[in-house]
């Protein structure tokens, strides 16, 4: 499953939301602005920065701020597209 780290303020967010939506991958949203310790995990990911969203794969690989094309090559070379 793909955990996904966001907030409903950031606009990078909803539109990467968006993209896993319409190409039917599922993943576990974990709102950073109300689930606790959710932040502190994004800033352990992005040594040091709060930068969202940050998606973290199966493999345990993550992305952070994905540009569309950048989401949709991982979700390739992972075969969960």
């Amino acid at each position: 499953m793909i955990d996904f780290y966001g907030a409903a303020w950031c606009g990078d967010c909803r539109r990467s939301r968006r993209q896993l939506d319409e190409l039917g991958v599922a993943y576990n949203y974990i709102d950073t602005e109300n689930v606790e310790g959710a932040i502190d995990k994004v800033v352990a990911y992005n040594n040091g920065m709060q930068s969202i969203p940050v998606i973290v794969f199966p493999d345990g690989t993550h992305l952070t701020e994905p540009s569309n094309p950048a989401l949709e090559a991982k979700l390739r070379e992972l075969a969960i597209i």
